[in-house]
C-alpha cells in the first residue's frame, strides 16, 4: 500500500465509522495539518487544499514550512554491532552506508 502524497508530503489516513470520514494528517511534521473527506476522492482534494493552505500560510507570516524526512538518520550502536555492520558491508563490497539502507530497504 502506498501512501497518499502531495508535494512531498503525505498523509496519514484513518477511517472514523461514527461519522463515515475518512480522516488524515500529515506524517512527518511537527506542525498539525488535518483534514478530512467522505470519500477517497473527497480526502484527496481536501489534502492537497491542506498543504496548498499550509504552505501559502507559512509564506504569508515569513516562516519556512516544515518539511518531511531530510534523508538523513543518525544512529547510535552498541561498538560490537557497529563493528559486526561493518564488517558485513565490507564483505558486500559496500560502505555502511549503503548496506544500512539496503538492508533497511529490505525491512520496509
Amino acid at each position: 500500500m502506498t501512501p497518499m502524497k502531495y508535494q512531498g508530503y503525505a498523509a496519514r489516513i484513518e477511517y472514523s465509522d461514527d461519522d463515515g470520514l475518512f480522516i488524515g494528517h500529515v506524517a512527518g511534521i511537527r506542525d498539525v495539518i488535518g483534514f478530512h473527506g467522505e470519500s477517497v476522492s473527497e480526502l484527496r482534494v481536501a489534502f492537497e487544499e491542506a498543504i496548498d493552505d499550509y504552505l501559502a500560510t507559512c509564506e504569508k507570516l515569513g516562516r519556512e514550512p516544515q518539511r518531511p524526512f531530510s534523508g538523513k538518520l543518525s544512529l547510535r550502536l552498541d561498538p560490537q554491532l557497529h563493528a559486526q555492520v561493518a564488517i558485513k558491508a565490507e564483505l558486500s563490497n559496500q560502505s555502511i552506508n549503503q548496506w544500512v539502507v539496503d538492508r533497511l530497504g529490505e525491512a520496509v
